[in-house]
């Protein structure tokens, strides 16, 4: 494929180009988040229909973010061969199939595998997505065009563990499961329509002396690097609360239904809200402050959780995830400004640490769980969002060139 010609515009706000970027990202966006997230709600069904532990019932989201983590390395690369449409399409339609086929599936390690092939395919929306959008996108517009992407996962998350949680009480998971996938089928023919094809993209062969450069050059830039640290210390917090949080509400005093506990991901709805709010909120006052701001609120809501009512815990589940998609939607969008020569790579590597904070805290955390409840638990998310506190304040104290 040829360079684009230098003068073509770039996408901005309130074209319709734009408009059909929003939609089909925020479609992408919900379709592979449904589909890796859905498992979460079932965790206590697949600890019983499969008689394994607390722990061990993590494993099927765990295995999927951590192939999805290793994906981002390389599917980066792979689209800066082929195309960052082509590859999000193939993508979606996998991760579709691949979780019909798991439904089909009641064999543990069998699913398992296929729960690290959809982490694999899922990786192909996840890195393509963020350097689809800081290559056509307008600058000033990528922070509010990352939010609103970032708001989709958000309702994709919301809606796998939704979709999934209300249906449990009615239905077997294996048909949820299928539920989901048909769902995400539809989108995934949605999605080739809607989108335009790129613009200012321009082919590369797959060299690995290109691969093993681009990887350099990213991790020689010191507030790079601790952005990834961020991006491993914020997803494997939050999934670490959302993990556990259906065996908390099981147990006494609570004992709710699963469909009351699905019900609780509205939550998600507060990520809509913050992903793209938090552009406005970082060229008002600086990406710095608001990642040191939500490091704070997310650490208040975690303890307001720890108070033994489920107003109290919906309230402080509320400020933890609305401030978890900020820092997210703040982090993401510096790292795709700052790694400008590599953007694609700068973005697998963000999201390579940002879902391997998902597999291993969130499956490390389940013998925290196991052995010393929600506060034990609480404490060690406290604790390592104080090391994230820590570092976001590092960087808000090292010189900027890049507001």
């Amino acid at each position: 494929m040829s360079e684009p010609a230098a003068s073509t515009p770039y996408i901005v706000y309130g074209t319709k180009s734009f408009t059909a970027i929003l939609l089909s990202l925020f479609l992408a966006g919900f379709a592979i988040f449904s589909s890796l997230y859905c498992v979460q709600p079932m965790m206590p069904f697949l600890a019983k229909f499969f008689a394994i532990s607390p722990t061990h019932s993590s494993f099927p989201l765990s295995f999927s973010t951590i192939s999805l983590a290793i994906g981002l390395l390389f599917t980066g690369l792979i689209s800066d061969r082929y195309g960052r449409k082509k590859i999000m399409v193939i993508s979606l339609f996998l991760t579709a199939s691949v979780l019909l086929l798991s439904s089909l599936l009641p064999y543990w390690h069998v699913f398992l595998v296929t729960r690290m092939v959809i982490g694999l395919a899922v990786s192909g929306v996840a890195s393509a997505a963020m350097t689809y959008i800081g290559e056509e996108i307008a600058q000033k517009d990528v922070g509010f065009a990352m939010g609103l992407y970032i708001s989709g996962t958000a309702i994709g998350g919301m809606g796998g563990r939704l979709i999934a949680g209300v249906l449990l009480d009615y239905i077997s998971w294996q048909t949820a499961t299928m539920i989901i996938g048909l769902l995400n089928l539809l989108i995934t023919i949605i999605f080739y329509i809607a989108l335009p094809a790129s613009r200012h993209f321009k082919a590369y062969p797959i060299q690995f002396s290109r691969f093993i450069e681009s990887f350099k050059k990213n991790l020689s830039d010191r507030k790079l690097r601790l952005l990834f640290i961020e991006g491993f210390i914020l997803m494997g917090c939050f999934v670490t609360v959302f993990n556990y949080m259906s065996y908390h509400l099981l147990e006494k005093p609570f004992e709710l239904s699963q469909t009351w506990i699905g019900l609780i991901s509205i939550v998600y709805l507060s990520g809509i809200y913050s992903s793209p709010r938090a552009a406005s909120w970082s060229a008002r006052f600086g990406r710095d402050k608001v990642l040191v701001m939500m490091f704070m609120t997310m650490i208040l809501g975690l303890w307001i959780m720890l108070i033994p009512s489920i107003i109290t815990i919906l309230i402080g589940l509320l400020i933890f995830t609305f401030s978890f998609f900020a820092a997210h939607s703040t982090s993401s969008s510096w790292v795709s400004v700052q790694s400008l020569q590599y953007r694609a790579v700068g973005s697998s590597l963000y999201l390579f640490c940002y879902y391997l904070g998902s597999s291993v805290l969130g499956s490390a955390n389940g013998i925290i769980w196991e052995n010393y409840g929600w506060f034990g638990l609480s404490l060690t998310i406290t604790c390592v969002l104080l090391i994230g506190l820590w570092i976001a304040i590092k960087l808000k104290h090292m010189q900027k060139p890049i507001n």
